[in-house]
């Protein structure tokens, strides 16, 4: 059987692949996100671009631990205003980004990729649009007493399984790619791949 990793520590991409599933260990990659973004940025990399580059580096690096294991890799950017959002640093930070998001709609580019040997084999990127309902001040501090430290957790200050969903008036895209990993095409690559059976 084919030894499968997951180059992640994020709760919920293991609870997607253990839904669907699939057996395999948690290993997640040891990857300094802002340095490999740096020289993106300065290039002018589009921030889905960034999530193909962080989804593969962090694939691949946790790949040279593990030979001859299938290592999946994810990483997922927001895009906003023609910017690119990183988790929000404190409670406040998330307050004026979730106030600075209202009414308004933004992207979430979540990219999945699988290496094998240090060698990335497979690799997608997925969008998701997803517009916020109007809200104010008012509101976004009720939610973040009630959500707590989980607002920090996440690139948009929410947590779409939770109670973040109250912030969203419509959502197009796909619900796995919201979370973090396009999950569809990734069962199919690993169907292709003898993982799963067809």
């Amino acid at each position: 059987m084919t030894d499968l990793v997951l180059a992640s520590g994020s709760r919920i991409r293991a609870e997607l692949l253990r839904n669907a599933g699939l057996t395999f260990r948690i290993d997640p990659a040891q990857v300094d996100e802002r340095a490999v973004e740096a020289p993106l940025l300065e290039s002018g990399f589009s921030p889905e671009d960034i999530a193909q580059v962080l989804g593969e580096a962090k694939a691949q690096e946790t790949s040279a631990r593990n030979p001859g294991a299938l290592v999946v890799g994810a990483d997922q950017v927001l895009e906003f205003g023609g910017a690119r959002l990183t988790k929000p640093d404190d409670m406040e930070a998330a307050r004026r980004q979730l106030l600075a998001m209202s009414g308004k709609t933004h992207a979430l580019h979540s990219a999945a990729a699988i290496a094998r040997d240090g060698e990335t084999i497979w690799r997608t990127v997925r969008t998701v649009r997803m517009k916020m309902r109007a809200f104010g001040p008012e509101f976004v501090g009720r939610y973040l007493a009630v959500v707590g430290d989980d607002a920090l957790a996440s690139v948009g200050a929410y947590q779409l399984e939770g109670r973040g969903v109250q912030l969203f008036d419509a959502i197009d895209g796909d619900y796995f790619t919201v979370l973090g990993l396009p999950l569809l095409p990734l069962l199919e690559e690993l169907r292709r791949q003898g993982v799963l059976e067809t």
